[in-house]
């Protein structure tokens, strides 16, 4: 599948911001099953200084300067991008949770996509044991690793309310289990903290979800950048992607534009602004399958 993606996020400042220093996590790159065949990522004001770089994890990044005073700027994203993911194994024919706990903490791989990386407490993803003690109830002894994570993911759908406004991006997994709703990032944390509590690798990945999907109608967090699990399934089997807001395993409809710890590796935008007064942030997106 074949689709374009267009991204406008504007920011309106109630004074003139005399100086800026962003960091834009907002160009998808080339990853397994999905190759990027065109991206151009626009800023307005033009910055005065602009470099391009990768994190540990292989993220592209973007840092700009804006030395233009102004009270409104505006970043688009224009990517053309291909996905085609691989099939997810039965969840039966994965092998059990255990014995993925005992493999991990027998690595010794430490490069990006080691699990090693994802399986400990991180900024904003604690270790809570009312959280672990709620995932550990899908782990019963010997089931496969992908069923229980699955199970995982439809119970966290289930139980909890999508909502937003009803939390912030500081908001903690502690926070957002105890009052059981949330939106896309709140799910992932809450998913990755019981996950990782009861040894398991998970990472957290940032992207876009496909708007008007006929064939699965009313996806939540389609509308903005979305948020999901990446778990790890041993050796063999590798990473796959769960989906806990709208309880799916990760497909074509899923595009990766960051992959982290935790939603501070991959926030899409982050910075330091010379300004007073408050901050107006409006966000568009569109992914559209053209072939």
């Amino acid at each position: 599948m074949i689709y374009d993606v267009r991204q406008t996020t504007s920011y309106a400042y109630a004074s003139k911001v005399a100086y800026a220093h962003h960091l834009l996590r907002l160009t998808p790159i080339d990853r397994a099953g999905q190759r990027v065949q065109a991206a151009a990522l626009d800023i307005q004001p033009a910055p005065v200084h602009r470099r391009e770089g990768r994190d540990f994890f292989g993220n592209r990044l973007t840092w700009i300067d804006l030395a233009e005073p102004h009270d409104r700027m505006v970043i688009k994203v224009a990517a053309r991008i291909a996905v085609e993911s691989a099939d997810a194994p039965a969840p039966d024919a994965t092998p059990a949770w255990e014995a993925v706990r005992d493999e991990v903490f027998a690595a010794i791989d430490i490069g990006p996509t080691s699990p090693a990386h994802f399986l400990f407490a991180s900024r904003q993803v604690s270790l809570d044991p009312e959280i672990r003690d709620y995932v550990r109830e899908s782990f019963p002894a010997g089931r496969p690793i992908l069923a229980g994570a699955l199970d995982v993911m439809r119970r966290i759908k289930a139980d909890f309310t999508y909502e937003i406004g009803a939390t912030t991006v500081t908001t903690t997994p502690p926070m957002s289990f105890a009052l059981r709703r949330g939106v896309c990032q709140d799910f992932a944390h809450i998913m990755i903290s019981g996950l990782r509590g009861v040894g398991l690798p998970a990472a957290y990945v940032s992207g876009y979800l496909r708007t008007g999907n006929e064939a699965a109608p009313g996806l939540q967090g389609a509308d903005a950048m979305h948020a999901w699990v990446w778990v790890w399934c041993g050796r063999e089997a590798g990473w796959f992607g769960l989906d806990p807001t709208n309880a799916l395993l990760a497909g074509d409809d899923h595009l990766v534009v960051a992959i982290g710890r935790d939603y501070t590796d991959v926030a899409p935008i982050g910075g330091v602004v010379f300004a007073s007064g408050r901050q107006r942030i409006d966000e568009a997106v569109s992914v559209t399958p053209v072939g």
